[in-house]
C-alpha cells in the first residue's frame, strides 16, 4: 500500500476509534435531562465519527498508484516553522507586559506575513484589517460575554 494512501486510513481509523472512545466514555456521565453535562460530549463525539467515517471514505476514493508513476516529495520549509515558532514564543512572552490586543493583532499581522508564499504579494492593508479585528473581537468577547479578563498590557482599559 502507498505512504499516503496507508497514512490517510490511519489517520481515519484513528478518528474513528477516538470518537467511539470518547462516546463510550461520555455515555458514562449522568444523565438529568436534555441538555445537561453530557450533552457537548455526545455532539463532540458525534463529530469526531462523523469525521473518522469522512476520512475513511475519502481513503477509499484515493486513486491506486500506477506502477511506473515517480511520487514527488514536498519539500518542507523549515524556515517558516521556525519563523512560526519564534513568533509564538515572542507572543507569549510578550503578552503579559503589551497586553492581549497589540499583541495578538501584532502576532496575526507577522504570522500571515510569514505564512504568505513567497511568489505571491503581500496583502498589508488586508493582513493589518483581519488582526485588528480579529484581536478586538476576542477581546471583547471574552472581557464582556464571557466576563473574564485578558491582559490590557499598555492600553489599561
Amino acid at each position: 500500500m502507498d505512504t499516503c494512501k496507508r497514512n490517510e486510513l490511519l489517520i481515519g481509523l484513528a478518528m474513528l476509534g477516538a470518537g467511539l472512545g470518547y462516546l463510550f466514555m461520555t455515555l458514562q456521565l449522568p444523565r438529568r435531562g436534555f441538555v445537561d453535562s453530557a450533552f457537548v460530549p455526545y455532539i463532540l463525539s458525534a463529530v469526531l465519527c462523523l469525521l473518522g467515517v469522512l476520512q475513511l471514505l475519502a481513503w477509499k476514493k484515493l486513486p491506486k498508484p500506477t506502477a511506473g508513476a515517480a511520487v514527488e516529495k514536498e519539500s518542507i520549509d523549515y524556515l517558516t516553522v521556525i519563523k512560526s515558532f519564534a513568533l509564538v514564543i515572542i507572543y507569549v512572552a510578550l503578552l503579559e507586559t503589551v497586553g492581549f490586543p497589540i499583541m495578538t493583532a501584532l502576532y496575526l499581522y507577522v504570522q500571515f506575513l510569514v505564512l504568505t508564499p513567497l511568489d505571491q504579494k503581500a496583502n498589508h492593508l488586508l493582513y493589518a484589517g483581519i488582526a485588528l479585528v480579529s484581536s478586538a473581537s476576542i477581546y471583547f468577547l471574552f472581557r464582556e460575554s464571557f466576563d473574564l479578563l485578558l491582559p490590557a498590557g499598555l492600553l489599561n482599559f
